[in-house]
């Protein structure tokens, strides 16, 4: 049995992914324009009423993405304060994660299978191996959000297919 690379299932997965979401935002943006209406509108958006806006979808996707990385790494994860009002800052925000997600090494990762991996949410603490934090919690809410950011464009007339979503 080959020895699982927790790196090559983590970094190049969340860099490539952020590249597309940065790009869909793109074609949201210049729709807007092109349709002449506030791109905020746009920014503002959510699929219903008690879900989370477009803006936050995007937040929530780079900090799965940044602590992620950090906690496989064993390091506490930087954090980045949700005060994006625009699409050029969402962009900063995509690009400045996509930077932390490359600077790990391959190396800083080792062993990060079987590292404990602790995780807290309100009224909880979530404990996992390494391997399983990536595959049931980090990669699942990365791509819940990301999802959520497509099908919120899309659901707004954003021309995006899956070809957006997928491909770099």
């Amino acid at each position: 049995m080959s020895k699982v690379s927790m790196y090559a299932f983590s970094a190049p997965v969340f860099a490539r992914m952020l590249r597309n979401l940065s790009a869909m935002l793109g074609k949201a943006e210049a729709h807007a324009k092109a349709k002449n209406y506030d791109p905020a509108i746009l920014f503002n958006a959510r699929l219903a009423p008690d879900m989370f806006t477009l803006a936050r979808q995007v937040q929530i996707a780079t900090d799965h993405a940044k602590g992620a990385m950090a906690r496989l790494a064993g390091q506490p994860p930087e954090s980045i304060e949700d005060k994006e009002t625009s699409f050029g800052e969402l962009q900063a925000r995509i690009a400045k994660v996509i930077a932390i997600v490359e600077a790990y090494s391959e190396a800083q990762l080792e062993g990060a299978d079987k590292r404990e991996i602790s995780v807290k949410i309100p009224n909880a603490e979530l404990k996992f191996s390494g391997i399983d934090y990536l595959n049931t919690w980090a990669l699942p809410n990365f791509y819940f959000h990301l999802s959520t950011a497509y099908a919120i464009l899309r659901h707004n007339g954003v021309e995006l297919g899956k070809r957006d979503f997928l491909m770099s």
